[in-house]
């Protein structure tokens, strides 16, 4: 899995410089939870939204409408 090995270098790496000590066993529940989210988060990402036209004064108390 290419993505656990770009996890592997940087999830220890960043607990370290927060001062965040982790057991094998919670990086073992970092990694997978990178390995579920991280892939969907990539294609959200390169998602191309311009041709969507902006949502003026949407109402966040409500659901959008139906379309």
């Amino acid at each position: 899995m290419e993505t656990s090995s770009h996890a592997d270098d940087f999830i220890p790496a960043a607990l370290a410089a927060y001062g965040v000590e982790a057991d094998e066993i919670e990086l073992a529940v970092i990694r997978a939870a990178h390995e579920t989210f991280w892939p969907p988060i990539l294609d959200l990402l390169e998602l191309d939204t311009a041709a969507v036209a902006a949502e003026r004064d949407p109402d966040l108390s409500q659901a959008p409408p139906s379309r």
